[in-house]
Order: C-alpha cells, then sequence, then structure tokens
C-alpha cells in the first residue's frame, strides 16, 4: 500500500479520496476542499502495484471484476469525477509521465490498422447487439456528439438539430450524389435522402447495416440510399459530396493521409466534403489505456495540428472550422443517465461486468469533454478554393429550410 499511497498523497489535490485497504485500514487523501469526497475499498492486495503503475487501466478492471468498490453512497461517477479533476498532479507524476511517453513511443505500432483488422476492431464494438444501443441513444440511434443549443435540450432535439446541421453543411441540390462514410444506423442516410440526394453508405459492421437497411425502407427512402459493406479504402467512386461522421477517430494516426486521400478521390472536381470528428485542444497524444484495451481497439482522437497536417500534404482546402466545445459532454451525459436508469436491461442483454465496463466507459468519455482536453470538430474540404460558398450564412439558410417555420 505504501506505493499506491505515495502516488495518491501526490494525486488527490482537490476533493478527497477514503480508501479502505485490502486488511480494512481506511487510509485519507485529500482535504475534501473543492471536490467531492469518495470512498473506495480494494479487495486485492495486488491492486497497490497496479494502480500506481497504471491507474486508469487498473482501475477500471478493478471496478468490472468487482474488486475495487463504492462505498458510503459514492458512485463510479464520483469516483471519476475526482479522477478528472485531479488529472494535472497525476500527470505530473514521473512514474505516469514515463508511461505516457512509452504509450506515445508505440502508438502507431498500436493504430497499425489495416483493412481486416480496422473491420475487427469497428465490430467489435458496432456488432453488439444493437437493443444495448436503444437502451441509451436516441431514437434515431445516432451514436455521434449531438448539437445542442443548451444544456437543458433533449437528445432526441440536439440530434435532430446535429443531422440538420450536417445537412445544411452539404449544401445538397435535387439529384446530387453522397459518399457517406461510417454509416451508423442509416439516421443521417435518411436525412439527406430526404434532402434529395442519392446516397451510398459505407460500413464494415453486418449488424449496423442490417437495421439501417430496415430503417431506410421503413422511410421510404430506399430506392435513394445504397449500403456497401466495405472499408473505405477498398472503395472506388465519385462524389458531389463526401461526409464522414464520427469516422475518423478509428482511422489511426498512421492512415490520415489513406483516409483524407481517399476522400479527395473521392470527390469531384466542384465537390467537397464534410468531416465531423472527435479531436484534442492539446497537442498529439496518445488514446487512453482503458478505452484501447474495452472499447476502441486501435481508436485516435487526432490533434488538430496532425489532421491539417494531413490535409496540407494532399492539397485540401480547409474551407470551414467549427468547433463543438461542450456539445458531446452534453450528449454523453444524456446517454449515461439514460443507461443507468435502464442498466435492469442491459444486464439481461450482457453480465455485470460488461455492465460494469460500459458505466466506466461512458463516465471517463463524458468527464473527458468537460474536465479534458478533447472537442469535436466539423470541416469542410474541397479541392477548389471556390466549391464551398465563400460566406457561412448558406449553412444558417440551408437550416431554416430543412428544420420549416418555427
Amino acid at each position: 500500500m505504501r506505493l499506491l499511497s505515495s502516488l495518491l498523497r501526490s494525486f488527490v489535490k482537490r476533493g478527497k479520496m477514503s480508501v479502505y485497504d485490502a486488511d480494512g485500514q481506511l487510509h485519507d487523501f485529500g482535504s475534501g476542499d473543492d471536490g467531492p469526497t469518495v470512498t473506495i475499498r480494494l479487495h486485492d492486495k495486488k491492486l497497490y502495484r497496479s494502480l500506481f503503475f497504471n491507474p486508469e487501466l487498473a482501475a477500471g478492471e478493478a471496478y468490472m471484476d468487482g474488486t475495487l468498490t463504492l462505498e458510503g453512497g459514492s458512485t463510479i461517477y464520483d469516483f471519476m469525477f475526482l479522477f478528472s479533476i485531479n488529472r494535472a498532479p497525476l500527470g505530473a507524476n514521473p512514474v505516469q509521465g514515463l508511461l505516457r511517453r512509452f504509450w506515445r513511443a508505440f502508438r502507431r505500432r498500436q493504430q497499425r490498422n489495416n483493412v481486416e483488422r480496422s473491420k475487427e476492431q469497428a465490430r467489435h464494438h458496432y456488432d453488439l447487439s444493437t437493443d444495448l444501443y436503444r437502451l441509451f441513444l436516441d431514437e434515431g440511434l445516432n451514436y455521434s456528439c449531438a448539437y445542442y443549443t443548451g444544456p437543458d435540450e433533449t437528445l432526441e432535439q440536439a440530434q435532430a438539430d446535429k443531422l440538420s446541421h450536417l445537412v445544411a453543411k452539404l449544401d445538397l441540390k435535387p439529384g446530387m450524389s453522397v459518399l457517406e462514410i461510417g454509416g451508423g444506423w442509416g439516421s443521417l442516410a435518411i436525412r439527406m435522402a430526404q434532402a434529395g440526394a442519392s446516397v451510398t453508405s459505407l460500413n464494415v459492421s453486418p449488424e449496423q447495416v442490417k437495421i439501417a437497411e430496415e430503417r431506410v425502407r421503413a422511410a421510404g427512402v430506399e430506392d435513394k440510399v445504397t449500403f456497401v459493406l466495405k472499408d473505405y479504402r477498398e472503395f472506388e467512386g465519385q462524389f458531389d459530396r463526401v461526409i464522414s461522421v464520427g469516422m475518423m477517430e478509428h482511422v489511426g494516426i498512421g492512415h490520415l493521409d489513406a483516409y483524407f486521400g481517399k476522400i479527395r478521390q473521392c470527390l469531384t472536381e466542384d465537390g467537397y466534403a464534410v468531416v465531423h470528428s472527435v479531436g484534442r485542444m492539446t497537442p498529439p497524444g496518445t488514446t487512453g489505456p482503458f478505452i484501447r484495451k474495452y472499447i476502441f481497439p486501435g481508436g485516435y482522437v487526432p490533434a488538430l495540428s496532425e489532421v491539417f497536417a494531413s490535409t496540407e500534404r494532399l492539397g485540401l482546402w480547409v474551407c470551414d472550422t467549427e468547433i463543438l466545445r461542450l456539445h458531446y459532454y452534453y450528449t454523453i451525459r444524456d446517454w449515461r443517465l439514460r443507461f443507468e436508469e435502464r442498466r435492469d436491461e442491459a444486464l439481461k442483454l450482457y453480465d455485470e461486468s460488461f455492465c460494469r465496463m460500459w458505466e466506466f466507459y461512458l463516465c471517463a468519455v463524458e468527464l473527458g469533454f468537460l474536465h479534458g482536453s478533447n472537442m469535436v470538430f466539423q470541416l469542410l474540404l474541397s479541392k477548389k478554393r471556390d466549391a464551398v460558398p465563400i460566406i457561412r450564412d448558406f449553412i444558417v439558410d440551408n437550416e431554416r429550410k430543412l428544420d420549416g417555420p418555427g
């Protein structure tokens, strides 16, 4: 316990952490000022060492297997909140700093996402039961950042506003062709088809495509939407517009040029692309070990410096950039609360360990957008400097047309 105690003394500067060790002895860290008080119990002495050397991964795994439990009314959200507001002291710890440098050195190796590996990694997450996602997503099964006009807007409205915002940026005209890279469960494809576009949607998840095809038929736009079970690198064709929402995070740092190169290749000379992705406002980094191992293997949230370096190498115009800072925090907050409300239903689909994993994941990413460096960016990209209207008014004008009066 001595090693772990030394870490927690230097780590907990805000709030207070009370820890019952495996022998039942209580240890307190922090003054309780400017933060929550959280009580945990460690049931295995092996945790002392693993938490010291890799606290994020070890804490997540211990919560999953029940060797770390919360007591005294504390929740996993409280625990993660305390962790998130004390990230700076943790990063200053020499051992943690060394560990981050090690991860950084091997990040390209961790993200060697060839076509087949990328498919396996995507299916690891997206081929889970759709019934799981129905527990916490909106009715349209939008699994990406919504567009909130305020923190109290409903998730359903914010996701509908997100679709309108994206379609408005596409500036679609009747009969235009659109390539969607990463189609999810089909909501955006349906919205684009309803706006008059002919949509080809790429997806590597058979489970998602099956549901998306059902939803497209129910919406009556099956003649305008085609789903293709291919990785973006396997596809050829040219389109008036390309759109990619929540996909670039899965590409991997060593494949940004291939991704943007494919977008460039698939655009007509007068066309342009809309790219929506999670990013970071800090310099390039690494993917957290828990997220990398259990949730999004091969995933990486890029810095804008990495994104723009790639578009520069490929000769793409960045015609517009919009940064959504708190929108994903509100989105994941709503997902987490819905999952908590329906946790008993999730337990019927999967086991207790899975539900704890999902709780840890949702808490971690929510707080990453509240206290960490994560944000979302939307880019408009083109081959030609004049492919996109020269002022942004067209976006708001199109949104008003799409949403109608009121």
